[in-house]
């Protein structure tokens, strides 16, 4: 999947990896970028289409299916962290509402437009998918949780087209982590690595020094063998007469993610 001369969309594009994943984007011949964001801001670059778009609104996803005509790659970027003690339900539901929920009603809606051709889907999580970070345990709950919905969407949609990339990132300097005194990578060179990893048709996209640290050991576990072996089961026979994965229509996209966005 290359990024030039394609259109991509990506949530929470205002600011930090966001931002910067637009910008590469552009630099990399983009034909159009939709850049998805809570508050309304403009770009100065006339591909840049923005779109107001809090991915736990099933409205704003309504409005943005109904603005998007073609989509090649969606970027799953919106995401929060709260830093909340183990305990703290109300916080966790929280999380999941952006982390987990965001991810799944985005895609929910514009998997229609996805499917007309091949594309491809980014989420963006974290390390803490994998391990999670004891000081920030509920983010790590969601990221984990998140993990899990991107590997069983690599498996269902694979035969319908559409490539599902997963970006384990390590810490990032923008605001999420400025409290943290750790090593922090640029969200240029991230972004840049991220859209390295699609172009290149990585499965996992480990885009800094923290997690490229941990990236040959990952594709050559036992976990990633086992992910792999379930996968291999979408594609056997073992499973032809159960009933077939569909997406949303257009026309019922919207209403789909109404009903999938939880409570609050």
């Amino acid at each position: 999947m290359k990024v030039a001369d394609s259109t991509i969309l990506v949530t929470g594009a205002n600011r930090g990896l966001g931002k910067a994943l637009v910008e590469e984007s552009l630099r990399r011949g983009a034909k159009r970028v939709y850049a998805g964001a809570r508050q309304p801001f403009t770009h100065a670059d006339r591909r840049v289409v923005p779109l107001v778009l809090d991915v736990t609104n099933a409205a704003q996803i309504r409005a943005a299916v109904e603005k998007v005509d073609a989509l090649d790659i969606l970027v799953n970027n919106a995401g929060i962290s709260l830093q909340n003690d183990l305990g703290d339900r109300a916080a966790l539901e929280r999380l999941l509402a952006v982390n987990l929920f965001g991810t799944y009603d985005v895609t929910q809606a514009f998997l229609p437009i996805l499917t007309r051709s091949r594309s491809a889907i980014v989420n963006v999580l974290s390390l803490a998918s994998i391990a999670a970070v004891p000081f920030d345990s509920l983010y790590s709950i969601s990221k984990a949780a998140a993990f899990s919905l991107s590997q069983s969407l690599r498996a269902l949609l694979a035969g319908r087209g559409v490539g599902v990339h997963i970006v384990l990132a390590g810490p990032l300097d923008t605001d999420m982590a400025r409290n943290l005194d750790i090593p922090k990578a640029s969200p240029e060179l991230t972004a840049r690595a991220i859209f390295g990893g699609v172009e290149n048709e990585d499965e996992e996209i480990f885009p800094d020094p923290m997690s490229e640290a941990v990236a040959e050991g990952w594709r050559s576990g036992a976990v990633k063998a086992l992910q792999r072996q379930f996968a291999a089961y979408v594609a056997s026979d073992m499973f032809a007469t159960l009933p077939q994965v569909s997406g949303p229509t257009r026309e019922t996209a919207a209403k789909d993610a109404a009903q999938n966005t939880p409570k609050r």
